[in-house]
């Protein structure tokens, strides 16, 4: 390991602050380090785009919360770099390294004694009248959804240029296994386990009650045509960004060919963190 980077939830007092420690203990460690541009701007020195990080380092490290992480994640695209989450926020669930674990996974990591979970990531591609006006890498999930005065829409889904069905609901998750313990769990979508190669189609509030979701292998292509006229619905990815859309346009959600790595905590494993951070199987 001879270089990191290091990047931290925006206007975080607590995250700035533990970032000039984390650097200053590589240093000593005989580490290099780069700051994101904004970190660095917090500490008065100098940065480097975020884009540009991955290829400089050998480990980006994240400091905030699962939302940081995610939307590192999204940002370094494909050049596979490994990233040590830090929990700094409340749930902490892709980020499992707490602050107390930090320096001493850090150790563990500098003598390459870490296992890294390499995690499926989608694409979201958006036609409007046979162009393509925006596309989206995606960690977590693709969400189609109305808002608060629109009816209920209708999405002809296709999977692999078969009619699977005309979902009748508030919206539509294609969610990754990374993503399924988010918004496709409280729509009532299954938890998939990571490293599983597939990706699942989860209705919100489907207006029938044959919808259920529906599991699909990660090679899919999905294909998405909303109907409606002067609605208001939109496409977020990774609840961060996304656009508005209009009716008639055609939604594709396939496989990325970038995939995310995460370093994973030494002394914990996936279901003891359902256990703890969801309560999961608790009665």
């Amino acid at each position: 390991m001879q270089t990191a980077g290091i990047f931290s939830k925006r206007k975080n007092p607590d995250a700035v602050e533990l970032a000039a420690r984390v650097a200053a203990w590589l240093e000593e460690k005989g580490v290099g380090v780069v700051f994101e541009e904004n970190l660095a701007s917090e500490l008065n020195c100098e940065g480097r785009p975020e884009a540009e990080i991955p290829s400089l380092v050998d480990m980006i490290i994240v400091l905030g919360g699962d939302g940081t992480l995610i939307s590192v994640a999204r940002a370094i695209g494909g050049f596979g770099t490994p990233i040590l989450g830090v929990n700094l926020g409340s749930l902490g669930f892709l980020t499992e390294i707490t602050r107390q674990e930090l320096f001493d996974v850090l150790e563990q990591v500098l003598q390459e004694r870490y296992t890294v979970s390499d995690r499926l990531m989608l694409e979201a591609v958006i036609n409007r009248n046979d162009n393509v006006v925006n596309k989206y890498p995606v960690l977590n999930d693709v969400v189609i959804n109305k808002g608060a005065l629109a009816r209920i829409i209708d999405m002809e889904v296709h999977v692999n240029d078969s009619y699977l069905t005309t979902f009748k609901a508030d919206g539509l998750i294609i969610s990754s296994p990374t993503g399924s313990t988010a918004y496709n769990m409280a729509a009532g979508g299954p938890i998939i386990y990571p490293g599983t190669d597939c990706f699942v189609i989860t209705p919100i509030c489907p207006h029938m009650l044959t919808n259920r979701p529906m599991i699909v292998p990660a090679d899919s292509a999905i294909r998405i045509e909303v109907k409606f006229k002067d609605e208001d619905v939109v496409l977020t990815a990774d609840g961060q960004v996304g656009m508005p859309l209009k009716g008639g346009d055609v939604v594709e959600v396939h496989r990325s060919t970038n995939r995310t790595r995460l370093i994973l905590s030494p002394d914990k494993e996936y279901c003891e963190v359902l256990r703890a951070k969801l309560h999961w199987g608790e009665r």
